[in-house]
């Protein structure tokens, strides 16, 4: 099949995602001789290694699960009941797809670093990363419609268009102001992983109870 008639991987953004893929596994396979043959793969709440894996794991895991994330957004529009609304949003979906990419591609050269004998400290740079992510989420809230794969998808959301769009402009908003405050992580690396953990998790049931009351209100409207 000629790549034009799949038109969807023919968008920049698409390339971009690819040319980070490949650049991952070119990285990965120069660094692999250099590696030992365990590496550090997770961080503990204080920025010290207390997760390791196999060499060949530890170098290529990241590179083909982005692999398997950039074919699994690939598909999603072709496979969703609501594919023309994300046709809607065709280009900040793409987009998202290349942010995604490289926050991954960022992190995963970090880890090939810190074993390479560069020590990052990932409480320190984290936090830049995730405020850049949940931001740029921001905007990709604003403009998407609905459909069963990207946003802010709770049975409310889900059941009302109306409550859709409500509930992302809320949670733009959000969003937004959660990717600001991340940033405070970096001033006090020691609690980066209770400020990260503690913006998403109130983020995220902020939205699900504002979908609800959002609909229920709907609901006595009607």
């Amino acid at each position: 099949m000629e790549l034009n008639n799949l038109g969807i991987i023919m968008e920049t953004e698409i390339k971009l995602s690819i040319v980070l893929i490949l650049l991952s596994f070119v990285i990965g396979i120069y660094a692999h001789n250099l590696l030992p043959e365990t590496v550090v793969t997770h961080w503990g709440i204080n920025g010290e290694a207390n997760g390791f894996s196999s060499k060949g794991f530890g170098t290529f895991f990241t590179p083909i699960l982005m692999v398997a994330l950039l074919l699994l957004f690939l598909v999603i529009p072709k496979i969703d009941p609501l594919h023309k609304n994300i046709d809607e949003f065709k280009q900040e979906y793409h987009r998202f797809i290349f942010v995604l990419t490289a926050f991954m591609f960022l992190v995963y050269i970090q880890m090939i670093m810190w074993n390479l004998g560069v020590k990052i400290n990932f409480n320190a740079t984290l936090p830049i990363l995730l405020s850049g992510l949940f931001i740029y989420l921001s905007f990709l809230f604003e403009k998407t419609k609905m459909n069963w794969f990207v946003g802010i998808r709770t049975p409310w959301t889900l059941s009302s268009e109306e409550v859709w769009n409500k509930t992302h402009k809320f949670g733009a908003r959000a969003f937004r102001v959660a990717g600001v405050l991340i940033l405070t992580a970096i001033f006090v690396p020691q609690y980066t992983f209770f400020i990260v953990i503690g913006l998403v998790l109130l983020v995220v049931f902020a939205t699900i109870i504002y979908s609800y009351l959002e609909y229920n209100k709907l609901s006595k409207n009607k």
